[in-house]
């Protein structure tokens, strides 16, 4: 009796499949949470930083039009270094100040729903303010991609593919090269 043939697919190794849903997953989060930073800096800017500095003066920001420039900037650079998953783990740091001067000062009033019906009437529905809902999805996703790295598709994978095969040079190899 011949033994039965097996072959040999990447989807039959569980360490893989482990990978590759990992690696999905943190593409998923980087496209959703980098569009999204994306989206409001420039937003921002298409408004014009001053508009913006007026809301953060109201607020009691100081210095308001340098923190409008500064937050439009690190929204539409960090956006787009996490769309990239470049330098994630660093540019989470500034995003989350972000999010979390954006919970304290506008959103924590509000409460916890990020959705709030106001009204609904034959001219439509009207919603209420926001609350920290969405700004808590943010900084967990922000937080896993930190700690679970950008994943095998991103800047930051191949920076340190990068470095691996710049630290296993040596001398002797270099010279067959």
């Amino acid at each position: 009796m011949p033994a039965p043939s097996v072959t040999f697919s990447p989807l039959n190794d569980p360490t893989r499949v482990t990978a590759l849903r990992n690696g999905i997953a943190a593409l998923l989060l980087r496209l959703v949470v980098g569009y999204g930073f994306l989206w409001h800096g420039y937003a921002k800017l298409g408004r014009g930083p001053e508009l913006f500095a007026e809301t953060l003066h109201t607020l009691g920001v100081p210095l308001p039009l340098v923190f409008a420039w500064l937050t439009t900037a690190v929204e539409l650079v960090g956006g787009l270094a996490i769309l990239a998953g470049a330098f994630v783990a660093w540019l989470s740091i500034p995003l989350a100040i972000v999010l979390v001067t954006a919970l304290v000062t506008v959103h924590l009033p509000y409460g916890f729903p990020s959705v709030r019906l106001a009204e609904v009437s034959e001219s439509g529905i009207r919603f209420g303010p926001v609350g920290y809902e969405l700004v808590l999805i943010y900084l967990g996703a922000l937080g896993a991609l930190a700690v679970g790295g950008a994943g095998p598709w991103s800047v930051d994978h191949w920076r340190r593919d990068q470095r691996a095969d710049f630290r296993n040079v040596t001398p002797r190899r270099a010279a067959a090269r």
